[in-house]
């Protein structure tokens, strides 16, 4: 094994060097979580928050419930976008995040225009 890792080929025949975890190679990656079951978790969430929720061993809605919604935010691969749309799951299921405090929206930023 050198600096970079294993060489390896996937399944599809494309040559990559393995040096973690990684199931399957970083060409067929962005497809892999979409193509398996994403259980409970809505069909509109996007593949890198998938990967966030299940890289932190959270598979259920249950799961996610025992989570406040700044440490699920706080997730890599985690954006402000699927925020709602798992709220959204969790009231359906009557379920809610766990009490704390809720992240705040970031501002933005609006320039002034200068009088001439």
């Amino acid at each position: 094994m050198n600096a970079k890792g294993r060489p390896t080929v996937c399944t599809r025949g494309h040559r990559f060097y393995k040096s973690g975890d990684r199931p399957v190679c970083p060409r067929c990656w962005p497809g892999y979580y979409r193509k398996r079951p994403q259980g409970e978790f809505p069909a509109g969430l996007s593949a890198p928050a998938l990967r966030a929720l299940r890289n932190a061993k959270i598979t259920t809605l249950n799961r996610l419930a025992a989570h406040t919604e700044a440490e699920v935010l706080s997730l890599h691969g985690m954006g402000p976008s699927s925020m709602p749309k798992l709220r959204a799951a969790l009231k359906a299921k009557k379920l809610s995040f766990k009490a704390g405090t809720r992240p705040k929206s970031p501002k933005t930023s609006r320039t002034r225009r200068r009088a001439r």
